[in-house]
């Protein structure tokens, strides 16, 4: 697998992260923005006399704010635990590549990653493969 298409599988992955996050804030907020729009409304006569454009307009600031912020914090979350993930990967190599006596440069990691995927694919491969003692017939 290249390095581009594992990449655009991240992304796409983040974006998926985000635009879920985004929506559920979005939502979240904007009811809350119509709750607090609600409660004035019937709570305080000066606001009660508000055009309802402006009442719209609080309640989409609402909205916008539940989007963006909800958005914000599942990417950045997103990003901390990939982060974290890398890190652990990258450790797992250095400690590899120092018990067979080699230093973990960038070179030496990406070897031993694309040697990692390979053995796995081959063990993803070789527990698909039909089972010889079994006769059909």
């Amino acid at each position: 697998m290249s390095n581009r298409s594992q990449s655009q599988r991240e992304v796409d992955a983040a974006y998926t992260v985000q635009v879920r996050a985004a929506t559920k804030g979005a939502a979240r907020a904007g009811a809350f923005g119509v709750g607090v729009v609600t409660f004035a409304h019937y709570a305080w006569p000066l606001f009660r006399r508000q055009t309802l454009p402006f009442k719209a307009f609080l309640v989409s600031g609402f909205t916008m704010a539940g989007l963006v912020i909800g958005a914000d914090n599942a990417l950045l979350s997103h990003e901390a635990e990939r982060r974290q993930s890398e890190h652990a990967i990258r450790r797992e190599a250095r400690i590899d590549l120092a018990r067979r006596g080699l230093v973990g440069t960038e070179t030496e990691i990406a070897k031993w990653r694309a040697e990692r995927t390979r053995q796995m694919e081959e063990r993803t491969n070789n527990g698909n493969l039909p089972d010889a003692s079994v006769q059909t017939g």
